[in-house]
């Protein structure tokens, strides 16, 4: 008898502990919530692309004018003036005018693209912390509202530097570090918002921004400086006003004497 009961009771016991088991088991499964990353609450007015990767100004449209206008000056010119450039001058010409506008394209992504180097704003923890840090330093009371101070001065390497306050972020600026208004974001290095690349330029794209400008400066004048000397080749064989005259057309199936 004592063992039936026993082994009834072992059966009681078996079912609920594996019942409790399965119960906290599917308890993380139903209470589990989506995760959002950082780039989907970002407080600023960039827009993001695939899954954060990818980050712009909110006003991109001069950028799309930037691609159009490289885009439809080189093809023209790789069309209508490479063929017989090639043919005449030498294939190089075109080889190089294919690298430099490949790098262009590049840098202009990359800049484009690319976190300038955005501060992460304060939590409002932090910002609380700050405030009384800096009520503390000036023997303000904690009931004062009165807004923090615009600078702090701190030493770095034996010098005194002037911090300023951004009120927009709740952070003192590092130095050479500006609030932009069209993107509303404290960038490191700030050095200007350009509305051709559609981005801030500061610390982490200001090289592609400079090798952008530099590399398109080479092929703006590569592009002018051979278009100048296929003018000048077939004025030499037609004249001046013939050359000009002469659709662009039809200068590849042209046959070369």
């Amino acid at each position: 008898m004592h063992l039936g009961l026993d082994e009834s009771r072992e059966c009681q016991y078996n079912q609920i502990c594996t019942h409790h088991n399965s119960s906290s088991m599917e308890t993380p499964h139903t209470k589990k919530r989506r995760v959002k990353r950082k780039w989907q609450v970002f407080p600023g007015r960039n827009k993001f692309y695939c899954d954060g990767r990818i980050m712009m100004a909110k006003q991109s449209g001069v950028f799309y004018l930037t691609m159009a206008l490289i885009l439809v000056t080189s093809g023209l010119f790789f069309t209508f003036d490479c063929p017989f450039l090639a043919s005449n001058l030498s294939p190089a010409i075109p080889a190089i005018g294919g690298v430099l506008f490949l790098f262009v394209m590049v840098m202009l992504l990359r800049a484009s693209f690319s976190d300038p180097g955005v501060l992460p704003r304060a939590t409002p923890d932090e910002a609380a912390d700050v405030e009384r840090q800096i009520d503390a330093a000036n023997g303000v009371s904690g009931a004062s509202s009165r807004p923090p101070p615009r600078t702090r001065e701190v030493l770095i390497n034996g010098q005194t530097v002037k911090l300023k306050y951004c009120f927009t972020c709740k952070i003192f600026r590092p130095p050479r570090a500006s609030h932009c208004s069209l993107c509303d974001n404290c960038v490191e290095r700030f050095d200007h918002h350009c509305p051709w690349v559609g981005n801030c330029v500061g610390k982490r794209n200001y090289r592609f921004f400079y090798l952008f400008i530099l590399s398109l400066s080479f092929l703006t004048i590569f592009i002018f400086a051979f278009v100048i000397t296929h003018v000048i080749l077939r004025s030499n064989r037609t004249g001046f006003l013939t050359a000009l005259k002469d659709s662009p057309a039809r200068y590849p199936s042209e046959k070369t004497v």
